[in-house]
């Protein structure tokens, strides 16, 4: 194909730079990513074969600028294999996975280029940088170091190999995972297998159907479903048949089986520590992280574990009391859980959730958390029906500040179907930067984002209002807080944009943006019945309040768990390393006493935050780590005496949302909150110790 022909070689003259969507053919991505690849490299001879000295401008700067086209299709390419994806898409996924880790690996092991940066980090202090480009420098210079650019020759062959494999090994793990999950329905055949599921429910099954071409209802694999089919179903057999099938993804013999891909994966690790001169994984991973070391994650996670197994034993005590007084013996198995915790929620808080989800229709939280962040930060978000998108239920919008300046583009991608890969996650098409836009942000001299969050909502019916459990709510807000990180970024380097920060700091924007969905004035104004529009009332946000710490003792343990076997796993050396991935990770549950019939969240065999890539892996504890923040930081909130406090708020922005990485995460926490953050008010939120304490 022609570079003429190519619609992703070609300028995008569309509204915001957005990707030309409709004109997009899975089979356009390979040669366009030859040539942004070609020219990537060109540009880095380039800059290492100057003649003039190394400076921060000609060599780091440069870098930093370098590979703008590459930049852009990975933007589009990864977005639509993770969020509409095709047979043909995936094929194109899985050629590109070795090239595009080969052209990574030359990037980052060009010898040239890497001697000039390695001279400019040796004399760094004396070079004069501002705060921002000394942490570009010390940044660029470490990617470099820890993708092997200080290896031997014949090491940084083998690391290579190791890495290229990886990427296709990362590849085919989540591409299994999405297999399994889209393949899969439960049919309910007639009012029996129906009983006990609320309308809202009834209806998500009926869309489910309708969408796979089938009649009548079916549950599928998303969250959406899965999770309300098992709160909700009275047909025990049924639940138990469906906990199966969501809790065995990846562990089926066949073209789909990740147990043996989780072992090469772990194996590949492994051998890439050592490489590093590391005894395991966790050891290379942390060492790029706040916490830095396993014991430091292991002091979080066990002080935890401690306080939550007592709780879920506790939580477990009130479920098989109601049973008893139903008449119901035997034990609670993990697809009982959800099901008995649901009837002591509605016996003992008067809450039933097929009651308070009137109260939270989709487009009203989408409004509300848009009204938290114009409060908060003085943006605006407004809707562009008119943008051509890549599905037809992507909302866009045009995101402004107060006096009108833009600041970026947010796409909304609220709702599962078989072309999306499970979970939330927020992406972006492209990155915030001071780089020039290339005639893609309205001629700014600098680059705008384009963020988008992905959530997988069950859809309603034609013409019906998508209802929100309130943990979807949560899941909304949490996502829409990764999006502010990325919208309102102001960094002058791309590498130091948005969400481009530790992993253990990550999480702190997007958990800290959830504590306002639950607030009372939040509610009181946003939370109104989807029939009636009355607002919802101060006595059930009160049993909402009341009935918040039910069940975290059930949530913490599940999160624990899936956490305590990510550390075990990967702080296995070489030699270390289990035959049977599935039987080890039973074997640490036995060993940390996982209690009976509570299960985990996510098992190694469809656990993709570990092994559809390596970003969360040694990882998973992050939404702890970064748990202990976020509840500090809203105290300064309440502290202030209002959750909306500007001088907090703008503070807030400074230091966190705008901030990039521009600053090392501990020092910009303590600028924002003048110490470091204490643990104490994560153990109160999650009810693992008096609210006295």
């Amino acid at each position: 194909m022609s570079t003429a022909s190519n619609p992703l070689l070609q300028p995008w003259n569309t509204p915001h730079g957005l990707p030309p969507f409709a004109n997009i053919q899975a089979g356009q991505f390979e040669p366009a990513f030859e040539q942004a690849m070609r020219e990537q490299r060109a540009e880095l001879d380039a800059i290492a074969a100057l003649n003039e000295p190394a400076t921060f401008a000609n060599t780091i700067a440069a870098f930093d600028a370098s590979g703008r086209l590459l930049a852009r299709l990975e933007g589009v390419f990864h977005n639509l294999c993770a969020s509409e994806t095709s047979p043909e898409l995936q094929a194109a996924q899985r050629r590109l996975a070795q090239p595009l880790a080969a052209h990574n690996n030359s990037v980052y092991m060009h010898a040239a280029l890497f001697a000039r940066v390695d001279a400019l980090h040796q004399q760094r202090a004396g070079l004069g940088l501002d705060g921002e480009s000394l942490r570009l420098l010390e940044r660029v210079h470490l990617d470099f170091v820890r993708a092997g650019a200080r290896l031997q020759r014949a090491a940084q062959q083998r690391y290579a190999q190791v890495m290229e494999r990886l990427a296709d090994l990362h590849t085919q793990f989540g591409q299994n995972v999405l297999a399994d999950e889209s393949t899969y329905t439960l049919a309910l055949q007639g009012e029996q297998d129906l009983a006990g599921l609320p309308g809202f429910l009834r209806d998500a099954a009926a869309d489910a159907a309708r969408v796979r071409g089938l009649q009548g209802h079916v549950i599928t694999l998303s969250r959406s479903l899965i999770v309300p089919f098992l709160t909700f179903s009275e047909r025990r057999d049924l639940r138990e048949q469906a906990w199966r099938a969501w809790t065995s993804r990846g562990e089926h013999a066949g073209e789909t089986d990740n147990r043996t891909i989780v072992l090469e994966i772990l194996a590949l690790r492994a051998e890439q520590a050592a490489l590093h001169g590391h005894r395991c994984y966790a050891d290379f991973s942390l060492e790029d992280t706040m916490a830095q070391r396993q014991s430091a994650v292991m002091e979080l996670l066990e002080n935890v574990w401690q306080r939550a197994l007592p709780a879920v034993e506790a939580e477990r005590a009130q479920l098989q009391s109601l049973k008893a007084t139903l008449g119901q013996s035997g034990p609670i198995e993990a697809w009982d859980w959800r099901y008995w915790a649901e009837k002591v929620r509605q016996s003992t808080y008067a809450i039933d959730d097929a009651q308070v989800k009137p109260y939270f229709s989709l487009d009203r939280m989408v409004q509300a958390a848009f009204d938290c962040a114009r409060r908060l930060f003085g943006v605006h978000f407004k809707h562009r029906p008119d943008l051509v998108l890549y599905h037809p239920d992507v909302m866009g919008y045009e995101v402004t500040r107060e006096e009108g300046s833009p600041v970026g583009l947010f796409l909304h991608d609220n709702f599962a179907r078989p072309t999306k890969r499970s979970g939330a996650w927020m992406s972006a098409y492209r990155m915030q930067s001071g780089l020039p836009d290339r005639g893609e942000g309205r001629g700014l001299g600098r680059t705008l984002p384009i963020i988008v969050n992905n959530n997988n909502f069950a859809k309603a019916p034609e013409g019906q209002p998508t209802l929100l459990s309130f943990d979807d709510v949560r899941t909304l807000f949490h996502e829409f807080g990764h999006g502010l990180h990325g919208l309102l970024s102001d960094v002058r380097f791309e590498r130091l944009s948005g969400t481009q920060v530790l992993r253990d700091f990550v999480e702190l924007p997007s958990q800290l943006f959830e504590h306002w969905m639950g607030q009372p004035q939040v509610l009181q104004e946003h939370a109104r019945h989807v029939l009636t529009g009355e607002p919802i009332s101060p006595a059930l946000i009160e049993k909402l309040q009341a009935a918040r710490n039910f069940g975290q003792g059930y949530e913490t343990v599940r999160y624990t768990a899936s956490a305590l076997t990510d550390m075990a796993v990967h702080g296995l050396g070489a030699a270390e390393l289990p035959k049977d991935a599935v039987a080890f990770e039973a074997e640490v549950l036995q060993r940390f006493g996982l209690p009976a019939g509570v299960g985990l969240n996510h098992r190694y065999t469809h656990f993709q935050h570990l092994f559809s890539g390596s970003s969360y892996a040694a990882g998973y504890y992050v939404y702890l780590w970064a748990e202990v923040l976020d509840c500090d930081a809203f105290e300064a909130f309440q502290e202030a005496g209002d959750i909306f406090d500007a001088n907090t708020a703008q503070r807030l922005l400074r230091c966190i949302y705008s901030a990039g990485n521009r600053v090392e995460p501990g020092r910009t926490y303590r600028e924002f909150r003048g110490r470091d953050a204490r643990v104490e008010p994560m153990l109160r939120d999650r009810g693992l110790i008096p609210e006295s304490a």
